[in-house]
């Protein structure tokens, strides 16, 4: 008797442990860390059953069905991003989808030039695509909602790491960027930008202009002198990067006569004033910057002829000549050297 006893709680033993190791034992069956389970809004049970298993993500999608059955997910199938660590097991992995506890993704901006590459990043980083993301952004009730125009719409735009998740609706994408522009526009910056003439939009502009001419942070106060002492005497900004901006062509090394000629707003070689819309979202820094720009007389200013990055100010035309002259000759000098005589076009 006591043989059959032995061997009976053996069994029950044995059979608690396997119970065990089922439900909280590895489930997994891919090699990488970690997998991350994409389920888009409306998906059903089944959608989610044939994508594990069509990713091989679990050693028995049978079991899944089992267990997810018996804690009623198919009932409770949530839109999100999940990631599923290498080693989760079966309770881990149905517990997290049922509860629909997503894993935030992080939306890091750097330097955007269009509205289209803003629409592009959210498109491969959520789960909205490009197309639809751009036509809410377009939308004039959108627009005469925040306040802006189709050329505006990036100055809403402060670079930073925005957190999301991957089904969040493009109305709530626009809601953090607002609120973090909001945020960064405090009483101090609006009153200097006031104090210069300008909107915040117009600041921005300005920055991003700013922005493509330099990434040296110690000379961007200076910079930014130059394009506000041009503006207080009605001259035009005459700004390489905005007419990359017009031509779409980001690629150009530099600009020539036969660029000059694109129409378009944005060309600040034929129109005056400020560019309607920034050319590009610039960093906190940069618009600081221009809010804080140093007091100069200079009008112009070219790249150092040691190509460190800096740039040599003049408050003249006769005397840039003379320093695009230094520049022009180093420049080739340099080209002679490295054997790629330049392309100077029409």
């Amino acid at each position: 008797m006591k043989k059959i006893l032995l061997v009976l709680f053996g069994l029950i033993f044995i059979a608690g442990l396997a119970a065990l190791w089922f439900f909280t034992g590895s489930a997994t069956a891919f090699e990488k860390k970690n997998y991350f389970l994409e389920i888009p809004t409306g998906s059903r049970y089944e959608d989610v059953l044939a994508k594990l298993e069509k990713d091989t993500v679990l050693r028995s999608p049978a079991s899944f069905n089992f267990v997810a059955k018996r804690l009623d997910y198919p009932e409770k199938v949530k839109a999100g991003r999940y990631n599923i660590p290498k080693g989760s097991s079966l309770l881990t992995i149905i517990r997290k989808l049922r509860n629909g506890q997503q894993d935030p993704v992080n939306l890091v901006i750097n330097k955007l030039r269009t509205k289209e590459d803003l629409a592009s990043m959210v498109g491969r980083k959520l789960e909205i695509d490009s197309a639809t993301f751009i036509n809410y952004l377009l939308n004039p009730d959108s627009l005469r909602l925040w306040g802006l125009d189709s050329n505006t719409i990036l100055s809403t735009v402060i670079p930073n790491t925005y957190t999301y998740f991957w089904n969040t609706s493009p109305s709530r994408i626009m809601d953090k960027l607002l609120a973090a522009r909001e945020t960064f526009w405090n009483e101090e910056r609006k009153a200097k930008a006031e104090k210069l003439g300008f909107t915040p939009e117009q600041v921005v502009s300005l920055a991003s202009i700013v922005e493509e001419e330099t990434n040296n942070n110690q000379e961007k106060d200076t910079i930014a002198s130059v394009y506000i002492n041009r503006l207080k005497i009605n001259m035009r900004l005459g700004a390489d990067p905005t007419v990359k901006f017009a031509l779409r062509d980001f690629s150009l090394k530099r600009i020539y006569h036969k660029h000059l000629a694109v129409e378009s707003p944005f060309n600040t070689y034929r129109v005056a004033g400020l560019p309607p819309g920034p050319i590009c979202t610039p960093q906190a820094v940069t618009i600081d910057a221009v809010l804080n720009a140093a007091v100069t007389k200079y009008l112009y200013f070219v790249a150092n002829p040691k190509f460190d990055g800096t740039h040599i100010f003049a408050e003249n035309y006769k005397q840039h000549l003379v320093n695009a002259k230094a520049y022009q000759q180093a420049l080739d000098t340099y080209l002679k050297k490295k054997n790629k005589p330049e392309d100077t076009g029409s």
